[in-house]
């Protein structure tokens, strides 16, 4: 009955240290990546430049454009606005 007893505590405990590591926080890689960026001194409106992902219309390293595309980036995200286009 012991060694039964001990078996069960260590599982258990296992069991326990399994579901308290699941509770831990994990770096963010993006994250990871905008403090690199922040670090070198970099500008947002300057950091996509030799980035595949580009959109239309910006032109890297414009920081006017750069403005432009997120103002309008926020606008469709902007409930408010989405609504009064709709007609209602």
């Amino acid at each position: 009955m012991s060694a039964a007893l001990r078996l069960s505590s260590a599982a258990l405990a296992i069991g326990a240290a399994l579901l308290l590591g699941a509770c831990g926080e994990r770096q963010n890689p993006a994250q990871t990546r905008q403090e690199q960026r922040q670090q070198a001194g970099t500008e947002a409106w300057a950091a996509g430049s030799s980035s595949g992902f580009k959109a239309a219309g910006w032109t890297p390293g414009d920081q006017a454009s750069w403005e432009r595309h997120m103002r309008a980036r926020s606008q469709n995200q902007n409930e408010y606005v989405r609504i009064q286009g709709k007609g209602g």
